[in-house]
């Protein structure tokens, strides 16, 4: 094994783990061990079972690019005191302060990769164990706990006619046509997802704030970059390993969506249409008590009231009654 290998040795372990206690359990409620639906499901389970595992990071990140979103107006500031200022002292000034902004806030931009970070051993490790299945299954081997009985059927199922191992530069044994349509189909919405997933936090969960910021500007180049660079890398990516981005993203999609709908960023756009959802409902806005809203409102219906008893008068009606006044004395 090279050093890579070692490495990835017990993430795969644990990979072809998870992969047989799931394939045990759906044979168990009577499906094919060897059909393709199978080890595909077997696939979402590992990929459910990750995502419930990083639940704990994705929080963290979320609380951290809230208070990178809030120490923008700072960092701004500090941009501008430092502005044409190259020399080292400045440069060491300048890092320390924004290391300062940062712990005060709470926030660090190395939280915001955690989750994607901590999955790449697993993207790795399943990449690795579905591109030794044709090989093991020819010596009649195992894949760490994956028996080879286990192996041979992984090898010989299909989805649509195409191998799980399959590449759409590799189609492998399969169904070649099946294999490419599938291979691109889930290219296309592993990008897909991977950009709305990214959109819907900078469109919907930044504030007004947040948004006249680099950072903003940033988040709007990697809103395109990320798509693409999945995008060329997944046409070497095995159909499983597709398969288990795509659901990984969906999974995103809908957690993201959830947090920005129940727990949006103080002055973003979901803030404002959850304080209409709210205000539907007859609750206070989103960091307002229930007395402070009701003296709120009575302070408006006082102002209304006091409006309607006392209507401003223009000047050419004043002149009116004036005028009528005149002529009645």
């Amino acid at each position: 094994m090279n050093f890579f290998d070692i490495i990835l040795f017990p993430f795969s372990w644990a990979v072809s783990a998870v992969l047989w206690v799931f394939h045990e359990l759906l044979t168990a409620i009577g499906m094919d061990p060897a059909s393709g639906i199978t080890w595909v499901l077997s696939i979402v389970g590992l990929t459910l079972v990750m995502r419930t595992l990083t639940i704990p990071l994705f929080l963290k990140q979320i609380k951290s690019m809230r208070g990178m979103q809030e120490l923008q107006p700072e960092m701004a500031k500090l941009q501008a005191k430092y502005k044409g200022k190259k020399d080292q002292l400045s440069r060491q000034a300048m890092a320390e302060e924004q290391m300062a902004l940062y712990k005060n806030h709470g926030s660090n931009p190395f939280s915001a990769c955690l989750p994607i970070l901590v999955q790449m051993p697993i993207f790795f490790a399943l990449f690795k164990v579905l591109r030794s299945v044709p090989q093991a299954a020819a010596n009649g081997e195992s894949i760490h706990v994956l028996t080879p009985q286990l192996v041979e059927q992984f090898n010989a199922s299909t989805i649509f006619g195409a191998p799980l191992f399959s590449t759409l530069m590799q189609p492998g044994a399969g169904n070649h046509t099946a294999t490419v349509v599938l291979a691109v189909v889930m290219i296309v919405a592993m990008s897909a997802t991977q950009f709305i997933t990214q959109k819907q936090l900078t469109v919907r969960n930044m504030s007004d704030a947040a948004k006249q910021s680099p950072m903003y500007r940033q988040q709007q180049m990697m809103l395109y970059l990320f798509p693409l660079v999945f995008a060329i890398g997944g046409i070497n990516f095995p159909l499983g390993v597709l398969i288990y981005w795509t659901v990984s993203n969906l999974w995103s999609m809908g957690q993201q969506w959830w947090v920005i709908r129940n727990n949006p960023t103080p002055g973003s756009q979901a803030e404002r249409e959850l304080n209409e959802r709210r205000t539907a409902k007859g609750l206070p806005p989103v960091g307002v008590t229930k007395e402070e809203h009701e003296e709120k409102l009575e302070e408006q219906r006082q102002r209304a009231a006091a409006g309607q008893r006392k209507q401003p008068v223009s000047k050419k009606r004043q002149k009116q009654q004036q005028g009528r006044k005149k002529q009645g004395s």
